[in-house]
């Protein structure tokens, strides 16, 4: 679960106050607003790359409000997919767990598990340079979700990708949430794609959360 209760945050000369919003255990969360709005700011501050100066959040059951980013067991894509430029494929998702200290047989094991879920087995000796759009984010996505995260907090991981290859990622994004029961916080900006994933769907405007019944948007 993600619940936020009446945080504040500042960014440079912008703003969050008072903002409340809960994501339910192993729900996934679209969260939409226009341009400049604070949504990638709210989205740090879960994350913890951005401090709050009110409020608190608990992340699955827990108070994470000052914790640092590698306690919140957050798998993070933001939306440049920022892969490290030096390293195979391999390399990626198997980053964070030789931070954690895994073994070289487990790391092994789980970089198998994760390039067959995503279909990119072939990509794994590959460095980025050359790799299509959706195969990039599909790195990302196994990066971020490597050391089995409780929470995965997505940034815009779509917007550069043409139509037909967001649908696969959607469908994609769809198979890993009922996979492994992930709770996810997504931002997006385009609604089709907010009805194809979404148990929940929040709209950040004027300051304010608005939640919008079921997973469809109200006119």
């Amino acid at each position: 679960m993600i619940h936020i209760d009446n945080i504040s945050a500042h960014a440079g000369e912008f703003k969050l106050q008072n903002i409340s919003l809960t994501i339910p255990t192993g729900e996934y969360g679209i969260l939409m607003g226009s341009t400049g709005c604070g949504k990638t700011t709210l989205l740090e501050t879960v994350c913890g790359l951005k401090n709050v100066s009110a409020g608190t959040i608990e992340l699955m059951g827990v108070d994470a409000t000052h914790a640092k980013p590698a306690e919140r067991n957050i798998g993070f894509i933001p939306q440049d997919a920022a892969l490290f430029t030096h390293m195979t494929v391999a390399e990626q998702l198997g980053f964070a767990l030789h931070v954690r200290k895994w073994s070289k047989d487990a790391i092994n094991k789980r970089v198998d598990e994760l390039a067959e879920l995503l279909g990119i087995t072939t990509l794994l000796q590959r460095k980025p340079y050359g790799l299509s759009g959706g195969e990039t984010q599909r790195v990302a996505l196994g990066r971020a979700l490597a050391f089995k995260p409780s929470i995965l907090c997505l940034d815009e991981p779509l917007s550069a990708l043409d139509h037909e290859t967001r649908i696969s990622i959607c469908d994609l994004l769809k198979t890993i949430k009922e996979q492994t029961k992930v709770t996810c916080l997504h931002i997006t900006h385009d609604i089709n794609e907010a009805e194809r994933l979404a148990d929940k769907i929040v709209e950040l405007k004027n300051g304010a959360i608005i939640e919008h019944s079921g997973r469809k948007l109200e006119d």
